[in-house]
Order: C-alpha cells, then structure tokens, then sequence
C-alpha cells in the first residue's frame, strides 16, 4: 500500500510539474519550430530575420544588434527553443524586407556616422573574423563559393563575414572595411497548377562600397554608386567602405529571385552536402570494417578458449584433479565479492544507464529525421529532456545494484546518483557561463533558461530517480551462481602487462578506435560551425562502439581472472571508460592543429566543455563495460560445476 501510495505521489508531482514547464513564461523557449512548407503568392512579404554574429576563433557569439547595424523601429525576439538559447542564438527582426518574386535593386536601409567606439567595435570583430547569420523561412543565409579543386561544385559558407582586412589603392597600411551592400538570391520552387511558390534556398553576395551621392543627404537622395533607375548595380570594382571615426557608412541590399527545380522537401541537401563526400563516407566504413573484423576475432578466440576451459574443469573427477586446476575457477568464492567505494560503483553505474537512455532514444530520433537542422537547437533540447526523464533508469540500475551488495540505504544512493554528475556539470557550467557573461556575448545563459534547468533537475529528474530506486529496491534479488566466502583469497603476484594501470590505459585503444574519425566530424560541426546529418552511420558506430567496449572488457576480464585476480567490479568499468581519456587528449590535438582559437576565455570554454563530454563518454562507456564483464561473469560461473 505505501508502495502505491509512493509511487502515485510522485506521478502526480512529476505531472504538475511538466505541465507548469510547459505553461509558464519561460515554457514558450521549448517551442519547436515547425518544418511545414509555407507557401507564398507572387508579392507576399518575406521577412529576414538576423541571428547572431558568429566566430570559429573566438567561438563566443554576439546578438545582431551589438553592432550598430541599421535596425526596425521595434525589435522583437522570436521565440526560441532551450536548445537554441544554450546555443547562444539570438532571432530577431530584420529592416531587411521585400516580396515574393519582385527583384528589387539598392535599396537603402539607412546611413550611419560612425563614432570612435563604434568603428573600434566594427574594427574588433572584423580582426575576429565574425560572421553575420541571416534566416528566411526557416533557411539559413549562405555565401556560395566556387571550390579550386571543383570549379563544378559549390561549397556554402554559413552568413557573410562582418568585413575584411586589407591594404587598398597603394596604402601600405591595413585598413578595415565593413559589408555594407548584400545581394540577396532567393531561390524558389513554384508550382505551375497554383502559381505558389516556396522558398528553397537563401544566399547572398556581400561587397564592400563607398556609396556617393550629389548634394546634402536626405531621406529620397539618390546614390550615384548604384541607381536602380539607370540600372547601376554593384559590381565589386567600386572604392571599398573603410571603416573609421566619423566616417559615414551607407546600408544597402538588392534581392534577385531565381526559380529553381528543387522541391523543398530536398532543399536542405546543399546546405548539408558541403563537405568531400567520398573521403567522408571511406573513412567512416573503413573504420567500422576494422573494428568489425577485430571483434570478429575476438568473439572467436573468446568462444573457443571458454568452450575448452569449461569442458575441462567439468570433466575434473578426483580431488587431486580439482587441487591441480588454475584459472579463473579457483577465485569462485570471492568473484562476487564486494569491491571496496561499491557505493560510488552504484551511482556511476546508474549515471551511466542513465546517459546511456538519453543517447540511444536521441539517436534514433535522430536517425529517423525528427531532429534535423531545420529544427534549430532541436537536438540539444531533445537531449536534455531525455536526460531527465532516463532518470528513471539511472535510479533502478543504481539501487537494484546496491541491493545486490546488500546495501540497506537504496534512498542515500538514490539521492548521490540524482546529485553527483548533474552537480559536477552545472558547477562547470556556471562558471563557463560567468567568463561568457564577462565577455558580454549572447552565448551567456539568460537567468530564466538557468532557472528552467535547475526547474528540470530538481522538478522532474530527482523525482524520478528516486522513483526508480525505489522500484529498484523493491526488486527481489538475484541470486550470484557461486557462494561468496567469508577470508578473502590471496591474490599472487601479476605480470606487468596485467597491471591495473597498463591493462585499464590499452582497454580504452579500441573503443577509441571506433568513434575517432566520427568524432572529428562531430567536433568540426561544433566548433566549426558547421550541420552535422549522418545520423544513420553515427548510429551505426554507436552500435559498433557497445560491441567494442563489450568485447575489450571481457577479454581484459578474461585474462585478469585466470591470473587469479578476483578485483574485476572497478577495472570493468575503468577499461572501457578509459576511451575518454584518448577523447580528451584527441581534443586537445584538434585544438592545436585544426581551430585558431587565441583568445585565453575562448580556450577555457572549449576545454571546459570537452572537459564535459569526455566525462559523459567515460561513464557511457564504463557502464557499457560492466554490463558486460558483469554478464560474463555470471555466464562463465554459471557453466561449471563447483563442488
């Protein structure tokens, strides 16, 4: 009866909350935006929107408008997920508007004297190489570059940068100048039956133009560097816009509209297919053939000596037989026993099963096209809130463990598996954040999403890990195959090659192995800013990832219990897990060899944060093991006869 009553308590609590998350005001940042197609007549409005100003050398981005870049009489924030605000996007409302299918030429947004902090704010991020994110209907605004090894092939580039640096008509001295006209391209598809259209790509051609005009400036003069009505457009050969204290700077943008033959359902496909395919696609299979062909082997080697031990050791008759064997069944009675900290052992364990839940339903949603690029900061929110509802697994798996050590206490680990890593990574978190906030970048989290998270952890993911410890211990206990005896046996001494240190550091080569190549694409797409989509082959490899890490541990496992070494709970876990240290320091290479990153604020952050994921890939893949090697155990002990 208490049971139930527990139980129902929490449902109903875990209820009232997920619908406050969803009604309340910071409720409308878990808005997904929709991919429906909008279709648009011929003079219906089209509207840009303006993200943030980016940088891959600074990697802190900036809201539009921290530039004194021309803006509408009201700016209004649209409506962003969790995932986009942690991202550090920023949607707003653009002076940049015209109609569908009407071209239009200079048009003129507005003209700015520049003071000395603004040039000197223009000068900064065109020193930092940012660019400038636009979106229409959904589609972010790209620069079309013609590749030198592919003069067929196009690659897009993700906004127009800020400006350029350079040297101009002999001045030996660099100046700054700023991208003052674009050339929009909306590209559509229209549907001859309907006479609709639907928009199916945005790009845009920045240049760089000292406007001239005749006479004083007022609202209808006339720009002599491009004149719609003795159609004079920019070319690129006129003076460059410098940028410098009291100079004036003139805004300026054409739209062109090109009708294509790309259905929108496909309209995505060149901003994603932007990298060499080929080598792309090679790399990836060549990696999962070796790492499918090593296990191959292993699970052979594996069956075949298991198969001879366990034949043996069954057909030992006579005591003096039985006083003869060695190997892994002379440890019997203490295989199951304890391992010392088997409280921690519980909680990384049930931290695991929890990342575990997350990543696997995330992947294949993923996999299934529910969280593609369209959907902005899709991914990120998906995986938070998967994170906290996989709660319910981490609390089981830590107190059906625990029980299994003869634990009184299921509520102390519940709470220590509801608090440790979600503790350590918000503590992180927050302390990135505030060096985000000294920098004054949009990318600091706003006070409501940190509240929303605390909201998400506190609400909803403690809730329900202690309902699942609860119905972890609540669960009859397994019985070990073997008794436990009561002197702990004397372990001899082991080669070098099966100490700890040296087996644990060589279990975590191969799983390693399996996701390296994968993993400079997922890196290069975080902090490259580039889509990553092959979601189905990250799947892939993530399967590919649980056999390796299986297979690697039982092995290692294998070996250390025919040294008659019975300490397997922690090496279990620790080999396998292990792979993230080789993550960590495979970043650290990609820091210094592939990113130009020179800011001190902008390294901590990029460590802080793949300080964190090679923390959530040591306790992925430690559990992966333990399962694993815990399986095993159980199997092989299973088999043979012990007297």
């Amino acid at each position: 009866m208490a049971r139930e009553l527990l139980a129902r308590n929490l449902g109903q609590w875990i209820s009232v909350c997920l619908l406050l998350l969803f009604h309340v005001n910071f409720g409308t940042c878990f808005y997904l935006p929709g991919v429906a197609p909008e279709d648009f007549h011929k003079g219906d409005l089209l509207r840009v929107k303006v993200n943030k100003l980016s940088s891959t050398k600074t990697q802190l981005p900036y809201s539009y408008y921290s530039l004194p870049y021309c803006h509408p009489d009201r700016i209004v924030d649209s409506a962003e997920n969790l995932g986009e605000v942690l991202r550090g996007d920023r949607i707003e409302n653009s002076p940049y508007v015209f109609k569908m299918r009407e071209p239009q030429m200079c048009n003129v947004v507005c003209r700015l004297i520049l003071d000395k902090n603004s040039a000197n704010e223009f000068k900064e991020k065109i020193d930092d190489e940012y660019r400038v994110n636009m979106i229409l209907d959904n589609l972010p605004l790209v620069v079309p570059l013609r590749r030198p090894d592919h003069e067929s092939s196009l690659v897009y580039l993700h906004g127009f940068l800020v400006g350029l640096k350079g040297q101009y008509a002999g001045n030996k001295d660099e100046k700054h100048f700023v991208h003052n006209h674009l050339t929009f391209i909306v590209k559509y598809h229209r549907d001859p039956l309907t006479e609709m259209s639907r928009i199916v790509g945005f790009e845009v051609k920045p240049f760089s133009v000292k406007h001239a005009y005749e006479g004083e400036w007022e609202n209808d003069t006339r720009l002599t560097t491009c004149d719609p009505h003795a159609k004079r457009l920019v070319s690129g050969s006129e003076p460059p816009q410098e940028v410098e204290d009291k100079k004036e700077i003139i805004f300026t943008y054409d739209v062109e509209f090109q009708e294509s033959n790309l259905k929108w359902a496909s309209r995505w496909d060149s901003y994603l297919l932007m990298a060499d395919d080929q080598i792309h696609w090679f790399s990836i299979v060549n990696s999962l053939m070796i790492v499918l062909f090593l296990s191959g082997m292993v699970a052979m080697i594996m069956l075949r000596t298991l198969y001879r031990d366990i034949s043996k050791y069954n057909q030992l008759e006579t005591q003096e037989e039985a006083q003869e064997e060695s190997g892994w069944k002379l440890v019997h009675g203490d295989v199951f026993r304890p391992p010392p900290n088997s409280d921690l052992l519980c909680v990384y364990v049930g931290t695991g099963v929890q990342f575990f839940g997350m990543i696997l339903v995330t992947m294949m949603f993923a996999a299934l096209g529910f969280l593609s690029p369209s959907n902005r900061g899709g991914l990120m929110t998906a995986m938070l809130l998967l994170w906290v509802l996989m709660g319910l697994g981490g609390g089981y798996s830590s107190a059906r463990l625990y029980k299994m050590f003869k634990g009184p206490q299921w509520k102390k680990i519940a709470l220590k598996t509801a608090f440790m890593f979600p503790a350590t990574a918000f503590s992180i978190f927050f302390v990135l954040n505030a060096l985000i906030w000294g920098q004054k970048s949009s990318g600091a989290v706003p006070f409501g999403t940190m509240f929303a998270l605390v909201f998400l952890w506190f609400g909803i993911s403690v809730p329900l890990v202690f309902l699942g410890g609860h119905f972890g211990s609540k669960m009859p206990m397994a019985e070990d195959p073997v008794k436990t005896n009561k002197i702990a046996r004397q372990i001899p001494d082991q080669p070098w090659y099966m100490n700890p240190t040296f087996s644990v550091l060589i279990g975590g080569v191969l799983p390693f192995g399996a996701v390296f190549i994968e993993l400079f694409f997922i890196l290069t797409s975080i902090w490259l800013h580039q889509f990553y989509y092959i979601f189905g082959f990250l799947f892939i490899v993530f399967i590919i990832l649980i056999v390796t890490c299986a297979e690697i541990t039982i092995v290692l496992c294998y070996f250390q219990l025919c040294g008659e070494d019975y300490r397997w709970w922690w090496r279990s876990y620790l080999t396998s897990g292990s792979s993230a240290l080789y993550l960590f320091l495979y970043a650290a290479f990609y820091f210094f060899t592939k990113l130009e990153i020179t800011k001190p604020v902008s390294g901590v952050l990029y460590f802080g944060y793949m300080l964190l994921l090679s923390y959530g890939f040591f306790v992925v893949t430690g559990t992966i093991g333990f399962y694993s090697c815990f399986w095993f155990i159980k199997l092989i002990y299973s088999s043979v006869k012990i007297d």
